[in-house]
């Protein structure tokens, strides 16, 4: 039960934990925040910041746990001669043969991608010709405490009412680590930054409709509860610049040639094999 505690407090706090932060220990194997980001950005292809954020943390603990689990089943190959038996040293040779030759393929196409240029004039006029790309959405940054029952989300907003300013952000982070049930609930309901339409509708509409540094004044009813909402902060729609998407920009670019040039480096290849 307190490794339970530990592992979802530990995954909500990633918000403000750096990368390479242990989250836990297995048997003395660290398992860092890195890792778990790595992971996620590869179970979503690289899209796990579009995931709804009432979702994030969700999805963080249930990679944390299958990491867990298989740090815990490994320690038990090891401790049980898997590690030792033909069939075991059988598989790692194919899979070691397989991984020499993707590994060298990885690092001979990365190569060709780092060796191919793209001018500064390219880029701009890239960025000049394609700038609604680089269009960001409204945002705000929200906290929320989160419970089963209208009269207690009631309850909350009375005891909140009379505040405001500091005061009143510092009440309601203890009040949403002490009463709410939702995910964000030991990071002080915060539900970082996040776009419209991004929260379910009920929730998306109250928010983006309110001042900075209020709360609601009635509960909002959701399929999750009744929230009590904090906005914190308020980004407007705007354009990125072009030195903040740059390098963007240029991967993209590089990418695109790399087609190209891989099909010429193909062709002499072949040229100069012998395939029969």
């Amino acid at each position: 039960m307190k490794l339970t505690r530990k592992l979802l407090s530990v995954v909500l706090m990633t918000g403000v934990i750096a990368s390479a932060n242990t989250l836990v220990t297995v048997n003395g194997k660290a398992i860092t925040q890195q890792e778990v980001d790595s992971e996620l950005m590869n179970a979503t292809q690289g899209r796990f910041n579009q995931v709804p954020a009432d979702k994030q943390a969700e999805f963080r603990q249930q990679v944390l746990q299958q990491l867990i689990g298989k740090e815990l089943i490994y320690n038990d190959a090891q401790k049980t001669g898997i590690l030792k038996t033909k069939e075991y040293k059988e598989e790692y040779k194919k899979l070691e043969e397989r991984m020499k030759k993707e590994l060298a393929v990885q690092v001979w196409q990365k190569k060709v991608v780092d060796g191919i240029k793209i001018s500064e004039a390219t880029l701009k006029d890239y960025y000049k010709k394609n700038k609604e790309e680089f269009n960001e959405k409204k945002t705000v940054h929200a906290r929320h405490i989160l419970v089963k029952e209208e009269a207690e989300a009631k309850a909350i907003i009375n005891e909140l009412k009379h505040l405001s300013g500091q005061k009143l952000q510092a009440k309601f982070e203890e009040l949403a680590k002490s009463k709410s049930t939702g995910p964000s609930g030991p990071k002080g309901g915060d539900l970082g930054f996040f776009a419209e339409g991004q929260m379910v509708p009920a929730f998306n509409d109250k928010v983006f409709s309110m001042k900075v540094g209020t709360i609601t004044q009635k509960p909002v009813k959701t399929q999750f509860g009744y929230h009590v909402i904090f906005l914190q902060e308020k980004k407007d729609k705007a354009t990125r610049s072009f030195n903040e998407v740059k390098p963007f920009i240029e991967q993209r670019l590089k990418m695109e040639k790399f087609k190209s040039v891989m099909n010429d480096k193909m062709a002499a290849l072949q040229k100069n094999a012998t395939i029969k």
